[in-house]
């Protein structure tokens, strides 16, 4: 209820007395902080420079050096789930984000949604007198949420942001990113000809809208969650930090954990005696063959040469961002706001296993279940890091850099997949500077932590719903305490079927493997670990100590039921991807796009995945008409219908490998149909459909050809379905060098893609009387 008006009113203003009170804003505790959340995708705790690993992180340096370094900070093991964390401070099935966003599955700790019981830390500070600002990536938005017509009431801005700017999704080509600004799709301000770069770009608006606020209201706190593309694929930097690196992981990755691990333990990352777990832990006949690692002297010249430059390209892309976020810290320094700034430097999971036991120049085929080949990535070596890949480092680099645990990304009964970097600095709030910590914490500690340091609390009831408590604790008693005892008592795990289980020093992880024991959850072996005493759990105890493991697991099963858990899901990315997940539109076979319009984006466009399809562009040519009629995808995967040098041409750009050109003979002017013919006949070896394809001129049969089609997405965010043009990174490399390559000389009506039965030239008739009645 609103504070009761305690003026005077009278029948006349001046006889009256005003109240301001009742009307006023909340202001923020007085001396609250700014709050700098920097948080990096895909990184295991033994890459950068202050946990012991060669690649260089002077910023993060320059705050742990001026702050605290933690050594068991915890996440979900995959990005969204760990970003929804960090929103609201309650555990991930709690946020209904069991997966990353693509993979909803329709259960109460699964939609996709945040509940209104789940206050986001955007939305308590801005209610308490905070500017709030998010740039770069937001992967906590549904799927069918993201188009220009869709919902708003997941975006940033209904979340408690007062300004956006970055991109929706996983994640996005660093060169050519697909951008949105407040809660608008927008265009990239210029290419990277000119110097674009993401990371550059994020820490660019991040900078002008810190100095708008401290322009306007230099009294009022602020919270920015910076989160740009880096780390996660594709791994891309300018090639002046390309060449930095050159030469730095030759010995291999084998060599680089026993190397790291030593460093690690001087710096007091891990205790002195801490084990180097196995590289490849799991028993060959349970493993899934596509996380395994092929061990360094196995490989062959051009493999080692190949592998260690994607790490190369991962260290470059990973300090090229880290001083980009230093440009930031250096302004707060210039503008005296650095002191009285709580900066938060992490990562949200473990280094990705996405790139395959090879490696892969274009990481889209890991979401199509399609495999690298080393003779298709060598051919790429000397582009890596640049516009021409979108590469990722192969499975032992993934070990490597997360070493000395088990496993990577995805797996979360391993500290592989969760155990992560974090730095905490705040000038004015700690003195004990340039240590580190050892306790036991979580990602859902994080807004606990800055609620306590700011003065807040999380409201019991916000906007008349009861909120859920936090999950997390506070960290803030371990700032001036190096020994004091862990204040969490227990955290559970839950990833893609794989599940674990933390409790006052010890830990429970269910071992499974999808690939030979789907489901039979029943039937997964339980192993235990002290982590007090073994940091890297590699010794089984569970023989040991029974009834210690018997508890665990029953501990597993209570959170799992307090918190939505189950079911467990061990589906693989390509299956869970193909889910039949809620749209905004009702399902329909037949789809009209129009030119002028933005682009489409892929979970909301049409989907030609697994189907015949029919491709019709209705237009009035002339003898200089060219351009594209319609695109959808990139170089690393799409296809595109267009007229170059007064021909018709129909590319299938089959996951960057294999562009597939049908051609007509020259056009003529006048009113047209042309269009494109896709007849699905079987699946191929890895999923993708194989058929047979045909051009059409009106109702002219002008060339056909065999057709691969990808089974998956063409990519997990951006280069949606264009109308008239290509999205800045072009399908067909016939016309790279002309940009989007927009349709110019003549008109274009619009394009129709039919999805159904009915066979293209009873469609091309229907277009056709369509047209003429205009």
């Amino acid at each position: 209820m609103s504070q009761p008006f305690s003026g005077v009113i009278k029948l006349d203003v001046r006889d009256s007395v005003p109240d301001w009170d009742p009307y006023k804003l909340k202001e923020a505790p007085a001396g609250a902080p700014n709050v700098l959340v920097i948080l990096y995708d895909d990184t295991g705790l033994a890459a950068w420079s202050p946990y012991g690993g060669r690649i260089e992180m002077p910023t993060m340096q320059r705050l742990a050096d001026n702050g605290l370094t933690y050594t068991q900070w915890h996440t979900a093991a995959l990005c969204s789930p760990t970003r929804s964390m960090l929103l609201t401070g309650r555990n991930h099935h709690q946020n209904r984000c069991a997966s990353i966003t693509e993979g909803t599955t329709g259960f109460p700790g699964s939609a996709g949604r945040l509940p209104a019981e789940c206050a986001t830390i955007g939305q308590v500070l801005q209610d308490n007198g905070y500017s709030t600002f998010w740039v770069g990536k937001n992967h906590n938005v549904p799927e069918e949420d993201v188009c220009s017509g869709g919902s708003r009431s997941e975006w940033p801005l209904a979340k408690g942001f007062d300004r956006f700017y970055g991109f929706i999704g996983g994640e996005t080509n660093q060169w050519y990113p697909d951008l949105v600004e407040d809660n608008r799709f927008i265009e990239q301000p210029y290419g990277p000809e000119d110097g674009y770069h993401l990371s550059k770009d994020l820490a660019d608006q991040a900078i002008r809208m810190l100095r708008d606020q401290n322009s306007s209201n230099p009294s009022k706190p602020w919270y920015l969650w910076w989160c740009p593309g880096a780390n996660h694929a594709p791994h891309h930097a300018p090639q002046d930090y390309i060449d930095k690196y050159r030469g730095r992981f030759d010995d291999g990755y084998e060599a680089y954990r026993e190397w790291v691990l030593a460093e690690m333990v001087t710096k007091g990352i891990v205790p002195e005696g801490t084990a180097l777990t196995p590289l490849n832990p799991m028993p060959e006949e349970v493993a899934n063959p596509g996380d395994q690692v092929r061990p360094w002297d196995t490989l062959n010249d051009d493999e080692k040469k190949l592998f260690a430059r994607m790490a190369e390209v991962f260290a470059a892309f990973s300090e090229y961002t880290d001083a980009q976020a230093g440009r930031i810290i250096d302004y707060l320094e210039k503008s005296g706001q650095l002191d009285n700034t709580l900066i938060i430097y992490a990562a949200d999971n473990g280094a990705s296993g996405e790139g395959s036991p090879n490696g892969s120049v274009n990481e889209n085929k890991f979401f199509n279940g399609y495999p690298d080949s080393l003779e298709a990535n060598m051919r790429h070596l000397n582009d890596l890091g640049s516009t021409h890949t979108y590469n990722h480092y192969p499975t032992g680099w993934a070990v490597a850099f997360s070493t000395p645990f088990q496993m990577f990304k995805r797996y979360s009964q391993f500290s592989g997949g969760t155990c992560d970097p974090l730095v905490i600095s705040w000038p004015k709030g700690i003195t004990a500077k340039g240590t580190v910590r050892t306790q036991y914490h979580h990602a859902t500690d994080i807004v606990p932590t800055i609620l306590d340091v700011v003065g807040l609390a999380m409201p019991n009831t916000y906007r008349g719903v009861e909120q859920l408590p936090l999950a997390g604790v506070s960290m803030r008693y371990s700032f001036e305490d190096a020994e004091a005892p862990t204040t969490k008592k227990r955290q559970y795990f839950a990833m893609l079927g794989t599940r674990g289980i933390w409790e006052d020093g010890w830990k429970a992880a269910a071992i499974h493997a999808p690939t030979s024991n789907k489901g039979n959850f029943d039937a997964d072996r339980w192993e235990l670990y002290h982590v007090d005493e073994d940091r890297s759990e590699s010794t089984d105890l569970a023989a040991d100590h029974p009834e210690k493991l018997a508890h665990l697991i029953q501990v597993w099963f209570d959170e799992a039921d307090k918190n939505d858990v189950l079911p467990l899901d061990d589906r693989t990315p390509v299956e869970l991807l193909a889910v039949d997940r809620p749209r905004s539109e009702p399902p329909r076979t037949r789809y009209v796009y129009y030119p002028d319009t933005s682009p489409v984006p892929e979970g909301v466009a049409v989907s030609i995945r697994g189907r015949d399809y029919k491709i019709l562009a209705d237009v009035v040519l002339t003898d200089d008409s060219e351009g594209v009629l319609f695109a959808h995808g990139s170089r690393f995967g799409g296809h595109s219908l267009f007229i170059k040098d007064h021909k018709l041409y129909y590319v299938y750009n089959f996951l960057g490998e294999d562009e597939q050109i049908l051609e007509s003979s020259e056009l003529s002017p006048g009113k047209l149909t042309l269009g494109v013919e896709f007849t699905r006949e079987k699946a191929g070896q890895n999923g993708e459909s194989v058929g047979s394809a045909t051009l059409y001129v009106g109702t002219d049969s002008v060339d056909s050809k065999a057709l691969r089609v990808q089974a998956g997405k063409f990519t997990l965010s951006g280069d949606g379905l264009c109308v008239g043009f290509d999205s800045a990174d072009p399908v067909s490399s016939l016309y790279h060098d002309r940009g989007s390559f927009p349709f110019v000389g003549g008109e274009l009506l619009g394009v129709g893609i039919d999805v159904s039965v009915d066979q293209y030239l009873d469609l091309e008739k229907e277009a056709a009387a369509a047209f003429a009645l205009d």
